[in-house]
């Protein structure tokens, strides 16, 4: 279905060298960059443009003005969110949506990817100790840095610093009028490794998605839709909350199929169970 065909990556920061690699060895693609397309109309994290659509929105996005723009039928996109983690909330966390678009075979394939492992941090910096300890804790130079007078002010801001003389100049010429600069970590793709490695494994994901068919229709994307829990406590047999089968669901025909014991355990611990570990 995508042997030769052309890909578009809807990206300005140098997604593709993660994305691109990975999809044209495992779905046979050709991928390409339309360079005129800037998605940051879309949003930026720096706050000048706001986004004003969840992530999964923006990357669709993303995708379907890029291939309106190029005139193509295949598309991907990626957008990234970093906070708190979803569930160890004292965790900062990057969430990447990755969402890949068929117009020609009516397909839309999403992964979400969430890591942990995640420089992102931002503060305000009153001597150039406190900011040479941010810069290092932050994992510079080889992760990119930004600096502005403060969190909420786009008037002075230096994106993409990767040298320690241009921090350092920056920030004096920050503080000769502000007193202070706000530092924070950059988390464009090209500035941020960790944040590739991240965009890397949820492509990962989405190809072994896309190359997962339908036993029924053999579309692909026959992806998990539902974790059901009920795995049976291994002392009364009481089900738990833990997960017993997952529900996989193809979007064209519909099929379900269930897989029981996904995680490869037929019974959980008791200290897991709500009766015996109340």
């Amino acid at each position: 279905m995508f042997i030769g065909r052309k890909l578009l990556i809807a990206t300005k920061h140098k997604k593709e060298n993660v994305i691109g690699p990975i999809l044209e060895k495992e779905l046979g693609v050709k991928c390409f960059v339309n360079t005129s397309f800037d998605t940051d109309t879309l949003g930026t994290f720096t706050g000048e443009v706001e986004r004003k659509a969840d992530p999964l929105t923006t990357a669709r996005q993303k995708c379907l003005l890029a291939m309106a723009q190029a005139n193509c039928d295949l598309a991907i996109a990626s957008e990234g969110s970093f906070g708190p983690h979803p569930t160890i909330f004292f965790v900062p966390a990057d969430e990447e949506f990755l969402l890949f678009i068929d117009k020609k075979n009516d397909l839309e394939i999403i992964v979400r990817e969430i890591s942990t492992a995640t420089n992102f941090k931002g503060a305000e910096i009153k001597s150039e100790q406190e900011l040479k300890d941010f810069a290092n804790a932050a994992k510079f130079p080889s992760h990119g840095l930004i600096l502005r007078t403060n969190k909420a002010d786009f008037s002075a801001i230096k994106k993409g610093i990767t040298d320690w003389e241009t921090l350092l100049g920056t920030y004096r010429q920050i503080v000769e009028t502000n007193g202070f600069a706000y530092a924070e970590t950059d988390m464009r793709a090209m500035y941020n490794p960790s944040r590739l490695k991240v965009i890397a494994d949820a492509t990962q994901k989405l190809a072994k998605k896309i190359n997962s068919h339908c036993t029924q229709c053999n579309t692909p994307g026959f992806g998990i839709t539902e974790a059901k829990s009920g795995l049976p406590c291994a002392f009364c047999n009481f089900p738990t909350r833990s997960i017993l089968s997952f529900i996989y669901t193809c979007q064209k025909c519909s099929f379900t199929k269930e897989e029981k014991y996904p995680l490869g355990k037929i019974e959980e611990n008791p200290m897991y169970c709500d009766v015996c570990n109340p």
